[in-house]
């Protein structure tokens, strides 16, 4: 075939014609290795070359060819360069990388606020068999694993992807944990702590430096499922900060010591406490260490006492604080608390004195709750509202008043627009917010307020309705669900958002408002790291006069490093923009169809519900499902060979590399 001889394409079922000089002025691209007979072709019943591709993505392929320009007007610049890396088009591919590098900027926009690179991981152990062994004390009331100093690991921890297992639990099945990916990010006032799979750092930010390390633990044999932070602690004679992390139903807590003026750090390990179940949270209530289980079991460190109280109650389903009070939602229909401030105990058995505070009407499972103290208190009080979720998909909202105390909270108002169990409930100043497990599918409402205390003329009134989906990955390890919840997050008298990541493993997330729904902004890495956790948190105001606290978000990343986003200055620009309750653009915040396709692009999705009609979500699931939608999803990995995949997957049902998005 000379140069000058016309070449005739079917490219997926449309004909092109054109020349073998244009096809091939590209050393070592597709058509030079195609008409060259170093890839075998064939040929349709006209004799022309079949090439199996999209026909309207070839087009700027061809012309770039035949004339070296692209007109990139109309067009997907994604999809062409997709093609021009199949075609082998490498000056086409080039420029178009340059341009999405251009475009993606290093430094991020105007929302980026800082970079932490990975930390230096600590080493794990040289032997588990040593002569300076934990000793094992045991109580009727308290059970403490271990106490000892705490004495810092210099060496680094490379050994990506190893998984020690305490020999205590050699039998049990353990799920693989990436140790360099940030499990969870948690913040309090200017201190914030990042959690890895055998370690936790925190860090302090000052004006002066910005963001330091000041505390690192030890090698953690377990993985890492829950961690509290208490960057103000009172009345301690351990120090002014707390880090508490649980793993495998045992709690190990530390206390460190900081001033302003100095970057010496007094470290010490308060101890290791047991609660013999999964750690489903763990808080902290002023300087009151609490740790609850669904099956129904509490901890509570005291601080004041020194003591690991551990106490039996009716299976929890959910749980809020509001200020010193603890209020448990449990699976009989109760609402329960505890006066942490007065941490009372029957004089008959030392037990925590629960007191139950309401009772659902129906006895439906009380799956969400959300506490607003409102600020108009007097001699007797406060004026309490609570409102709550049911396995029924009810919404209720209850009051306590000053002047009934004693008598129990009334019910107030009842709202029955969800099908599903309600998964989250938030009661704010100016709104109501809850979620259902059906595809995190949110109804919001205006609340009414007259001198603070919500009321009845005209009462709540129906604001929006729109879904927060985010699958989450089929075998995710308990730290996942609790370094990636939705939200809503942000004060209470303030704006609120949601924090959607659509899929497990993706570089950005969006922000909402979580009374409309309404986009904020959307973040994206900086250095195109997968986010695997995050979480909003406002910063202490500087000392400098005029300054005042900033929100951030914080996102924790698969490479172990930490970005840091300006949510202010994004709600300020959203604000302006749009409004929070504007009535234009009503589909402003949703996920197009088109951003949902190309995050899915990588997933292998199987839409399974039960074949059988059954309970939704199914009963053995009812415990879990205050943390978020069923919604789950893992990933299609074509290079594992087949012996791979059996190893992977098991006999007789889909492999974990595979999608499930189910709600049975």
């Amino acid at each position: 075939m000379s140069l000058g001889e016309i070449v005739t394409l079917n490219v997926g079922g449309r004909k092109f014609s054109t020349s073998k000089q244009t096809l091939t002025w590209i050393p070592d691209s597709f058509f030079s290795s195609l008409l060259s007979g170093r890839i075998s072709s064939l040929r349709d019943e006209t004799g022309a070359i079949f090439i199996d591709r999209d026909p309207e993505a070839f087009v700027p392929i061809l012309n770039f060819l035949r004339t070296k320009e692209l007109d990139a007007r109309g067009l997907d610049l994604r999809v062409i360069k997709h093609e021009a890396e199949f075609y082998g088009i490498t000056p086409l591919a080039k420029r178009l990388a340059l341009c999405e590098e251009v475009s993606n900027s290093k430094c991020g926009n105007v929302l980026f606020h800082g970079y932490l690179n990975t930390p230096e991981f600590p080493a794990p152990p040289v032997s588990r068999h040593s002569s300076s062994a934990a000793l094992t004390r045991r109580s009727s009331t308290s059970t403490v694993i271990s106490t000892s100093r705490y004495e810092p690991d210099t060496a680094s921890y490379r050994d990506v992807g190893v998984r020690e297992v305490p020999d205590d639990n050699e039998g049990a099945v353990v799920m693989d944990v990436d140790p360099r990916k940030v499990l969870m990010v948690i913040g309090h006032h200017s201190f914030v702590a990042v959690a890895f799979a055998h370690s936790v750092f925190c860090y302090r930010s000052k004006d002066s430096v910005g963001w330091e390390l000041i505390f690192s633990t030890p090698y953690l044999h377990n993985t890492v499922e829950r961690m509290a932070l208490n960057a103000k602690v009172s009345s301690s004679s351990f120090g002014d900060k707390m880090l508490a992390v649980s793993s495998e139903g045992r709690i190990r807590l530390w206390s460190f010591n900081t001033t302003d003026h100095t970057q010496d750090v007094v470290k010490f390990e308060i101890g290791t406490f047991d609660l013999g179940v999964t750690v489903d949270a763990l808080f902290f209530i002023g300087s009151q260490l609490v740790a609850t289980s669904h099956t129904g079991k509490i901890g509570v460190w005291n601080s004041m006492t020194q003591h690991w109280q551990i106490q039996e109650v009716t299976p929890i389903s959910s749980y809020d604080t509001a200020g010193s009070f603890l209020l448990l939602g449990c699976t009989n229909g109760s609402i329960y608390y505890i006066d942490m401030q007065k941490f009372p105990l029957r004089m008959k058995d030392n037990d925590l004195l629960v007191t139950e505070l309401y009772k659902d009407p129906n006895e439906d499972m009380v799956t969400a709750l959300s506490v607003y103290l409102t600020p108009k208190t007097c001699l007797s009080g406060n004026w309490i509202e609570i409102a709550y979720g049911t396995s029924s998909g009810t919404v209720r909202v209850i009051v306590q008043h000053p002047e009934t105390v004693g008598h129990g909270p009334q019910l107030f108002q009842t709202f029955m627009v969800h099908r599903n169990p309600v998964i989250k409930v938030m009661l704010s100043e100016k709104n109501l917010v809850s979620i259902c497990s059906e595809y995190n599918h949110v109804r919001s409402w205006n609340v009414t307020r007259f001198r603070g205390m919500i009321s009845t003329q005209p009462g709540s009134t129906p604001l929006a309705s729109f879904n927060v989906v985010s699958l989450e990955a089929q075998d995710a390890h308990p730290s996942s669900l609790a370094g990636n919840g939705i939200g809503p997050f942000g004060e209470r008298d303030d704006q609120q958002v949601f924090i959607q990541k659509l899929v497990p493993d993706t570089d950005h997330v969006i922000v909402r408002f979580s009374s409309t729904g309404k986009r904020v902004c959307t973040i994206r890495s900086v250095d195109g790291s997968n986010i695997t956790s995050y979480c909003v948190h406002e910063c202490d105001a500087s000392s400098r006069m005029g300054s005042r606290p900033r929100r951030f978000l914080i996102t924790g990343h698969s490479n172990g490093c930490i970005q840091m986003w300006d949510l202010t200055t994004a709600l300020e620009i959203a604000t302006k923009t749009t409004g929070e309750n504007s009535a234009e653009r009503d589909d402003i915040g949703n996920v197009t169809q088109g951003e949902l396709l190309r995050t899915l692009e990588q997933c292998d999705l199987s839409a399974s519900r039960c074949t059988t009609p059954s309970m939704s979500p199914a009963t053995s699931l009812l415990h879990t499902n205050l943390t978020g939608s069923r919604l789950k999803l893992s990933y299609s990995w074509p290079s594992l060979g087949e012996d791979d995949r059996e190893e992977a997957g098991g006999s007789g049902g889909k492999s974990k590399y595979g999608i499930l998005v189910s709600q049975c």
